[in-house]
Parts: C-alpha cells; sequence; structure tokens
C-alpha cells in the first residue's frame, strides 16, 4: 500500500500495482493423499510473471513448510481449450505429473528427476492447434483426456474428441499413437473410469447447446485392450444439464443434474434401473461449467460428500447420501468457487469472504479446522479502507428480483472535485461476465480501490446470472441486450431514488458479455455518465462468425434467431448514434472470443458522433488480462477517466488522453 503523493506524504492507498498484484488466479485443486506426490496441487496463474500459470504443492497438515513447485519458471501449465482453459495437469502415483505447456499446447511429463518429455506431437505449421485438457490417468499406461483441433473462425476447422494418450512418450514422434475414445459429438467433458476399469462415463453435448443448456451424461463399456465400446446414454438431453460424474462403486455413479430447475445431486444405477435426489432444494450444488475440469463435490473417506452448495454464494457442506442430512461446516470463508478435491477428511479448494482475500484453503471435515495454503494478497489494507458489501435486491425486467452487492465508499473523492460537500458520491456499477457469471461478495482489491477513492460500486446480478436456478438463467433467452439492460438501468434509477447517488453521476463497467450489456445500456438509456468496456460485444450481426467454436452459436441462443435487422436494432453498433455519455474501451489485441474488430468499430462509431471517447489496445493480452502491468495501466486509465467525467483529479494516476471533439 503506498501513501498518496510518496512514500511521506500521509496514510496508505490501495493502488493499481496493489490491485494488480493481487490478481493471482487460484484453480483446479487436487489432493494426494499418499507417495511422492502427497499434498494439496493446485493451478496458480500469476500476474507478477505475464500471467505464467504455475503448478503448486503444499502439505495439507502439519508444519508449515514451504509451497514446492514442481516446474521450472520455463514452464506455462495452461490450455487452450475452449479458449477459457481448465484443469492442464494430472499427478500420477509414483509423484511425477503431465501438463499441457501454454506456448505449443503440448502434454509434456515431468518425472521425479524434473526431467520433461513431451508425450503429444509438436504443433504443424500447417496444421489446426491441437490441444488437451481435463487429464485423467488410464488405464493401460495412459492419460484420458479433452483433445480439441482448432482451425480458428473460418476455418471449418473446429473438432473435440476423447483421447487416450500413451505415457511412454511414442505419441511424441507418432501422432497414430493416439487412440479415440469417443467421437462424434462438438464437446465433451469429465472422462471417468470405474473403479473395476471396466466402465468410462464422460458428459457430451452439440451445438447450439451450451453445456447449461443440456448435456448427455455416456457410459461406455472398456475392452481388455482399453478400446470403448457400447456406448449409451444414461441421463440428461436437450434441456437437461448433467455435470460432474463421478463413480461410488463399480454399479452406481453420483452427478449434478438440473432435472428440478435447480443443480442439485443425485445418485444413478449405473444400469439405468433407478434415480436418486440426494438433497432436493432450490439451491445450486454447481456452477456453470466454463472452464473443463472442476468438481463441485467429493466422495471422503467415510462415504459422505464434501459438497458446494448455495443460492448465491456458494458454501462448503458436508452430505449424508444415506440419511439425507447437509451441514455446512463452520469456517469464515463463506464464498467458494470453482471446484473442490477431496481424499480422506481433507478437501482443498479455492474460496474468500467480505474481508478474506481469495485462498487455497485445505479443510478437516473431521476437526472442522482449515489451512490457508496461499492468498492472493498477504498484506492487505487497513480494514478502514475496505468496503463493507450488503446485498440490495430491486425489481428489474419484467418485475423480477435483481440481487446485487452494494460497496459504499469508504475514503472521500479527491480535494478537487467539483461537488457540494454534502452531495452523493458517483457510482459504478459492475456488470459481470458470462452472461452466466455470479457477483459475489468476496474480497476484491479492484472495488477497494475505487471505493477508498470516494467512489461506490454496485455488483449486479442480472437476469441471466447463474447461482439462482435454471429459470433465473434461462430468463434472458431471446433477450439479451434487453433484460439484462432492464436490471441495471433499474439498479442506478433504484440508487438515485433511494438518495444514494445523483442523476448523470453513475457509470457502468463490464467485460465480454458484461461489456456488451454496458454498450447496449448506454446505446438505449440515458442514465448512466460513463461506460466502461473491457473486451465487450459491440455487434451481433459479425459475432457468430467471429468468435470461437465453443461460444459461436451461443449468440442465437441469446439473442434469437440470426435476423439482421433486428440484431441491428438490438446490438449497440446498430444505434450507435443514439449515444450521449463518453466511453473507456479496453481491448485486448489477442482475443479469440471478442476480436478486436467489436471494440475498434464502436470506437469508429464514437468517433463519428464526435464524442468524448479512449480506446486502449493492448498487445500480447487475450480474454481477461494477465499481466501486472497492462492490469495497473487499466485500472488507472479507468481512475482517470471516472476523474474526467465525474471532475475530479487523481493525483497519483497519468491522465488518460481522450479523443474530445471540444
Amino acid at each position: 500500500m503506498t501513501p498518496p503523493g510518496g512514500p511521506d506524504s500521509g496514510a496508505p492507498r490501495i493502488t493499481a500495482f496493489d490491485v494488480a498484484s493481487a490478481r493471482l488466479d487460484f484453480g483446479f485443486p487436487s489432493v494426494v493423499a499418499e507417495g511422492p506426490g502427497r499434498g494439496v496441487w493446485w493451478q496458480e496463474r500469476r500476474p507478477r510473471e505475464k500471467g505464467r500459470t504455475a503448478l503448486v504443492r503444499r502439505a495439507a497438515a502439519g508444519p508449515e513448510g514451504f509451497a514446492v513447485e514442481p516446474l521450472a519458471p520455463r514452464w506455462d501449465a495452461g490450455t487452450r481449450v475452449h479458449e477459457y482453459g481448465g484443469r492442464s495437469y494430472a499427478v500420477l502415483p509414483d509423484g511425477s505429473v503431465l501438463f499441457v505447456h501454454r506456448a505449443d499446447q503440448r502434454i509434456h511429463h515431468s518425472g521425479p528427476d524434473g526431467v520433461v518429455r513431451p508425450l503429444t506431437p509438436a504443433p504443424s505449421p500447417a496444421g489446426p492447434e491441437v490441444r488437451w485438457a481435463d487429464l485423467v490417468p488410464g488405464p493401460g499406461g495412459e492419460v484420458w483426456c479433452v483433445r480439441e483441433e482448432e482451425g480458428g473462425p473460418g476455418t471449418g476447422i473446429s473438432v473435440r474428441t476423447l483421447a487416450a494418450v500413451p505415457l511412454d512418450g511414442t505419441a511424441a514422434d507418432d501422432p497414430a499413437a493416439v487412440r479415440t475414445l469417443a467421437s462424434g459429438a462438438d464437446f465433451y467433458a469429465c472422462p471417468t473410469v470405474s473403479p473395476d476399469g471396466r466402465t468410462l462415463a464422460y458428459l457430451a453435448w452439440d451445438h447450439p447447446r451450451m453445456p447449461w443448456d443440456g448435456t448427455e451424461l455416456r457410459l461406455a463399456g472398456i475392452r481388455p485392450d482399453g478400446t470403448t465400446a457400447g456406448t449409451r446414454v444414461l441421463r440428461g438431453g436437450p434441456s437437461e444439464s448433467v455435470l460432474a460424474p463421478l463413480w461410488r462403486d463399480d454399479g452406481a455413479l453420483y452427478a449434478v443434474s438440473d432435472a428440478s430447475g435447480w443443480w442439485n445431486l443425485w445418485l444413478l444405477a449405473a444400469d439405468g434401473s433407478t434415480a436418486r435426489a440426494l438433497f432436493p432444494a432450490e439451491e445450486e450444488f454447481a456452477e456453470p461449467p466454463w472452464r473443463l475440469g472442476d468438481h463441485p463435490y467429493g466422495i471422503l473417506g467415510d462415504g459422505r460428500l464434501a459438497v458446494l452448495h448455495g443460492r448465491g454464494p456458494l458454501r462448503l457442506g458436508v452430505l449424508d447420501p444415506e440419511a439425507g442430512t447437509l451441514d455446512d461446516l463452520d469456517l469464515p470463508y463463506d464464498c467458494w468457487t470453482g471446484g473442490i478435491a477431496v481424499a480422506g477428511t481433507t478437501v482443498a479448494g479455492v474460496a474468500d469472504g467480505p474481508r478474506l482475500p481469495r485462498s487455497v484453503l485445505a479443510v478437516d471435515v473431521a476437526t472442522g479446522g482449515h489451512r490457508v495454503l496461499a492468498r492472493q494478497a498477504d498484506r492487505l489494507p487497513p480494514a478502514a479502507l475496505l468496503p463493507e458489501p450488503y446485498e440490495r435486491v430491486v425489481r428489474g425486467s419484467a418485475g423480477t428480483p435483481v440481487p446485487s452487492y452494494v460497496y459504499p465508499p469508504t475514503g472521500p473523492l479527491p480535494p478537487s472535485a467539483e461537488e457540494a460537500a454534502d452531495a452523493p458520491p458517483p457510482w459504478v456499477l459492475w456488470v459481470h461476465g458470462g452472461p452466466t457469471g455470479f457477483a459475489g461478495p468476496g474480497l476484491d482489491l479492484g472495488k477497494a480501490y475505487f471505493t477508498s477513492r470516494g467512489i461506490g460500486v454496485v455488483d449486479v446480478n442480472y437476469t441471466g446470472s447463474s447461482g439462482f436456478g435454471r429459470r433465473h438463467r434461462d430468463r434472458l433467452r431471446g433477450r439479451w441486450g434487453l433484460a439484462d439492460v432492464e436490471d441495471v438501468v433499474a439498479v442506478a434509477r433504484d440508487l438515485v431514488d433511494a438518495g444514494l447517488a445523483a442523476p448523470g453521476r453513475i457509470a457502468v463497467r463490464g467485460g465480454s458479455a458484461g461489456g456488451w450489456t454496458v454498450l447496449a445500456a448506454i446505446t438505449a438509456y440515458d442514465v448512466f455518465g460513463a461506460g466502461v468496456s473491457y473486451f465487450g460485444v459491440s455487434s451481433l450481426r459479425t459475432l457468430g462468425a467471429e468468435t470461437h467454436a465453443f461460444e459461436s452459436r451461443y449468440v442465437y441462443e441469446l439473442a434469437g434467431s440470426y435476423d439482421p435487422a433486428g440484431y441491428a436494432e438490438r446490438e449497440p453498433l446498430g444505434r450507435a448514434d443514439r449515444i450521449h455519455c463518453p466511453v473507456l474501451l479496453i481491448q485486448g489485441l489477442d482475443d479469440p472470443v471478442v476480436p478486436p474488430a467489436q471494440s475498434l468499430r464502436f470506437a469508429d462509431a464514437l468517433a463519428r458522433r464526435g464524442l468524448p471517447y479512449a480506446y486502449l489496445p493492448f498487445p500480447g493480452e487475450s480474454h481477461g488480462f494477465r499481466d501486472r502491468a497492462n492490469i495497473a495501466a487499466c485500472y488507472e486509465a479507468e481512475l482517470s477517466f471516472y476523474g474526467q467525467v465525474f471532475g475530479f483529479v487523481p493525483d497519483d494516476v497519468p491522465r488518460l488522453a481522450m479523443t474530445d471533439p471540444d
């Protein structure tokens, strides 16, 4: 934390560098109970290393010790499957590790001696990029996983299969050594082998569905030679989302299904004879699977299940499948995200709280104790600088409830602010991506960066957000750019009606699908004084052809069947002549999800409109920024932008250069 004006000039202040440094992204924990690899493992993406993903291992209990990194800094353990990535490693019984290296997308093996060798073929300059994820040690000395062959938009090459890769390295020089286990569907996930090694369970789905719309849980027999046969659908279909299968024993497996309208846990007989919901509740026991390899529950040593569940934020609990009881653990961390890993009495996962930074935790369900293995920020700002969020619910589109988390300002605006002393502060509405994302109340130094400078923040869970059941998600179908916009407008008007904000002194900011909502809102309503779009969608008419395969049909679900005239009327680019406020556009130039053309076209429209705007392109950044310097630059630009719009001058950030016709 840096004092304003220099090291000797006053009280601590949260800087953009602090925010960027705390953007560690933890994910995909594993628990190895015994053997050379014993401990908790996880992936850790580090802004300080330009977004490199490290693998980290640390003991779940006992003396503190140190975290161990099995891979040298030259290795970046990140997969690009679906462009959002996923679990990119697997630990073998001898303590060695398999991982996907971001630069070449090959699976590599790092042995106990630290020697790294490739297991899959080198990329071909003439062929599609081959990617791998969801690695699972399989029978017969192989790793079973999802394989993606991606040529990019316009190439017609986009194929996914389940594949078996030999661990002896023969496939590194002979692509034919890679066996196909399942093919024909557009997408695959979650390969898992029964304890007796005779049955493979996995998920499959096809365009135009996303995995939260409808998936099939399929079973296939495994022959003695490792080939598969007799595939059948056990559960799921076009209107049922089945997720995260896990074998209980050779004859039954658990899975998450939203057949009731909520993602609940089920026990399924492998022969299809019985299916039982373990704890029917209007709660979610999973999150939308944007990334491959997360598991929201696991089997404890005594047969009970450690589960994530909740309505809105997810909590950690223990479910007894025989008694039908669910008991939450008494932990200070009450907002869990992603997946968990379980072995014996140990549960590992990632969680935070309103005053606790996102952390990797190891929890002992037998004692209720927990150990923090890693955290985003080892040194927090003074408590007085951190906002205390509270939930506020307003009525939005069609009268539906819109829950939001309100973060009041904790500090004053700079003395240069052009406003009366008793005037309401400026506010910024945050719009999450997805649109099936969720905004929880966990500690976020990015929000504190603004609230400590006198700017209030409201994080909106608009129509289509996850965490509130399938019906809430599905309400956005065909109404993207309408229902979500109506919701954020309702939240802004509620701030004014409650006397918390003044008209015209509310900004709206969001990324990806959230950026779309920002641009759609400021081209349809005049309630916002400014808009900030991080790699946001501006044109429906071109998105389906420009974006990556995973979401290439998603736009038609969200906005309805392709209709050039209707799309032009709804999309921000088609009605840019109605915009009335300054805009900040931030874009990664290597973004395959929302290509730079989406921001550039809107910047051109703003220039023609003659409105103040800034367009900040970042070479080397993709969909979600990874480099600490770039993340810090974005926050500083955003603060300067708000200062110019709302009439104050931040004293510790460069002035953002804006195109202003005046």
